[in-house]
């Protein structure tokens, strides 16, 4: 179902993003993991459902993951059924199962890294499987540092204090240290871009604690309430209790650090599924969860046709949804005003292309080719030191939300078109200028630090 509803609406920004990153041991804003995935579906077909294909087999992935880590909490065959079956129904996975983003494979990943660690709890040798998954791991995300760290202080503080006594622990860690040492090194080297990445996300922090908060709730809609029963059930637990520290220092380090608010879904595939196993009513949250994978499907996927969809709450609901919508749409504006700049000025080298962000970057690099538009550049994360502006072109197309600092690197700018998706989905393009902009007054080597920026 979340591949065959891949054609509905279209890319997410950061899919566009992701499939023209240039291979490299990591990136200003994120580790290589996830660009490599989406830059190998397209020696299968470059097209958005191949792209997705990876997406919703992790989507699958975790679904077991979490049948199995019910197993492990003790739940019977029926009711690791019923934990599945509710996660796999929850609105946060199914948004993010939809889509290939770095969460999507912490669907997989985080959950399984507690499913290993709970497993090597009871059996030691497990701690080298734990420690391989962690170290393969900071290759999608660093957050599982914080996972670990939180999980070494919850084992500490709550027990159970004997695995410290194991030789299988420390093989573990050692493991993990040697397999994301490149990973390691590429960030000592580069000046801890992810720090920097963080400290410019930080920017919008009260906006991402908001989120955070809101999807305490609509991560899981209708099934909210078994929650609390889940970290309940896990503090219970000598074996268990160490798994609240984790959950919650997961939760309190996104909302502290104004982190992207999707991290949060590590704490919440563990407090549903602890929560689920627990119920005293099944039939009942069969039911709850039908109810809430039919609301889910509407928010996630493109169920609503896109021609409509801009009228409804769920571009509202649904912050994925609206960036997956009009890309070949602006893409085709955007030719149209580079030809119309040509034509102008034949004699001239043609003007160059800068976007505000690696989303529009991204969707002329996909969709340009076939309109005759040459590359876009974008100062924007790991764009910026991917390629830059040279020769002597001394004008530029400027597509999107770029400001005076921008504009005042040119003697004249004047807008030549507008973003317009056309079907009325409000999303960070929706009604940005194209503007024409001559007379470069520097040369492009010292203008392009200008048009850096990360968020």
């Amino acid at each position: 179902m979340l591949t065959a509803g891949s054609v509905g609406y279209g890319y997410h920004r950061d899919e566009l993003y992701y499939r023209m990153l240039p291979p490299a041991w990591g990136y200003v804003d994120q580790p290589p993991l996830t660009p490599f995935v989406a830059r190998l579906t397209t020696q299968v077909s470059d097209t958005v459902w191949a792209l997705r294909v990876p997406a919703t087999l992790a989507a699958m992935a975790a679904v077991v993951v979490v049948a199995l880590l019910a197993r492990e909490l003790g739940a019977d065959r029926s009711r690791q059924t019923l934990a599945a079956g509710a996660y796999a129904c929850a609105t946060l996975p199914l948004m993010l199962g939809h889509l290939l983003l770095t969460s999507t494979l912490d669907l997989f990943f985080l959950p399984l890294l507690i499913l290993l660690s709970l497993k090597a709890i009871r059996s030691p040798r497990w701690w080298v499987a734990t420690g391989l998954v962690a170290g393969l791991t900071t290759y999608n995300r660093w957050l599982v540092a914080v996972v670990g760290v939180a999980a070494v202080l919850g084992l500490a503080v709550l027990g159970p204090r004997r695995v410290f006594a194991s030789v299988w622990l420390w093989a573990g860690g050692l493991l993990a240290l040697v397999v994301a040492l490149p990973n390691l090194v590429y960030q000592a080297t580069h000046d801890w871009p992810q720090i920097r990445m963080g400290q410019a996300l930080a920017e919008d922090a009260g906006e991402v604690r908001v989120t955070v908060l809101i999807l305490l709730v609509a991560g899981v809609g209708p099934l909210f309430p078994l929650l609390w029963r889940g970290v309940v059930t896990l503090a219970r637990e000598p074996r268990t209790r160490y798994l609240v520290v984790v959950t919650v220092a997961v939760y309190a380090f996104t909302f502290v650090a104004g982190a992207q608010p999707h991290y949060v879904v590590v704490a919440l595939v563990v407090w549903l599924t602890a929560g689920v196993i627990t119920t005293s009513s099944p039939r009942r949250l069969w039911r709850v969860a039908a109810i809430t994978g039919a609301v889910s499907a509407v928010l996630a996927l493109p169920v609503i046709p896109v021609s409509v969809v801009g009228a409804t709450p769920v571009t509202k609901v649904s912050s994925l949804m609206p960036d997956q919508v009009g890309w070949p749409t602006y893409v085709g504006q955007v030719a149209r005003a580079y030809r119309a700049a040509v034509a102008a000025d034949p004699g001239a080298p043609p003007p160059v292309i800068i976007t505000a962000n690696y989303g529009e970057a991204g969707a002329i690099d996909r969709f340009g080719p076939a309109h005759g538009l040459p590359r876009a550049y974008s100062g924007h994360n790991g764009l910026y030191d991917v390629a830059r502006p040279s020769g002597p072109a001394r004008s530029a197309l400027l597509v999107g939300d770029l400001g005076p600092r921008q504009l005042a690197l040119f003697a004249q700018c004047r807008q030549v078109g507008t973003l317009d998706n056309g079907v009325d989905v409000d999303n960070e393009e929706q009604d940005q200028p194209i503007r024409l902009c001559t007379g470069l007054r520097r040369s492009w080597e010292l203008s392009w630090p200008a048009f850096a920026h990360l968020d």
